[in-house]
């Protein structure tokens, strides 16, 4: 039986912070459609989640320039200028955590990401610090939806899962938390996630407190 939600653990990429390749790519393709190939066919969403499970940058970008020759210099760029993948933080996500620190509400973070490239992240937004635990996919060597990365939060951070709220923009890994005992929540925007948190009693409610304020 599910217990009152006392702590809330957000996933990073496109919850808090947006993140896509193509902010990179558009300003190295001249048409769209060879780009969506490029990201599909070379350096895709497989290949990058083996750098979110640990596997060095250098050996990944060399793996695929054996492949690709013809595209080294644009799979150079993956990582040369992963910065530029980076579209700024979400702001109406980061306010809600905001709320939820300044209520008292238990933050973790969850995150399919590599270990080479979090540090940026970490020196780049500084509401990372609001949370009193990360966990990183590349720093465990495993990634999201495996559910041994979320049974190694809840133990080392000591988190009841029935007591526990897990948000994420994909809905296997949504589906991976609430398999052990979670509440999940799919993200898709940050008003969604108010009304979402406002239902679980873990931010106020405006009009009510209009009300009685």
């Amino acid at each position: 039986m599910n217990k009152p939600v006392d702590t809330v653990i957000f996933d990073l990429g496109n919850v808090l912070i947006a993140w896509d390749p193509r902010l990179l790519y558009r300003q190295l393709f001249d048409h769209e459609d060879e780009m969506e190939w490029f990201l599909r066919a070379v350096c895709n969403g497989a290949w990058n989640e083996r750098q979110d499970a640990g596997r060095p940058w250098t050996e990944a970008v060399a793996v695929l320039q054996a492949r690709f020759p013809d595209y080294a210099p644009l799979i150079d760029a993956y990582r040369l200028r992963w910065v530029e993948t980076l579209g700024g933080a979400i702001d109406g996500s980061v306010a809600l955590l905001a709320e939820l620190k300044a209520r008292g509400v238990r933050l973790l973070a969850l995150t399919n990401w590599s270990q080479e490239t979090f540090p940026v992240a970490r020196q780049r937004y500084a509401f990372l610090d609001w949370f009193e635990g990360i966990v990183v996919s590349g720093e465990e060597r495993l990634v999201k939806p495996n559910p041994r990365i979320y049974q190694r939060l809840l133990e080392r951070y000591r988190v009841d899962p029935r007591s526990a709220l897990y948000i994420d923009d994909a809905p296997r890994n949504v589906a991976a938390a609430e398999a052990l005992g979670m509440r999940g929540w799919w993200f898709r925007d940050p008003a969604g996630l108010r009304a979402h948190l406002r239902a679980l009693d873990l931010l106020a409610n405006d009009t009510r407190e209009a009300l009685h304020g």
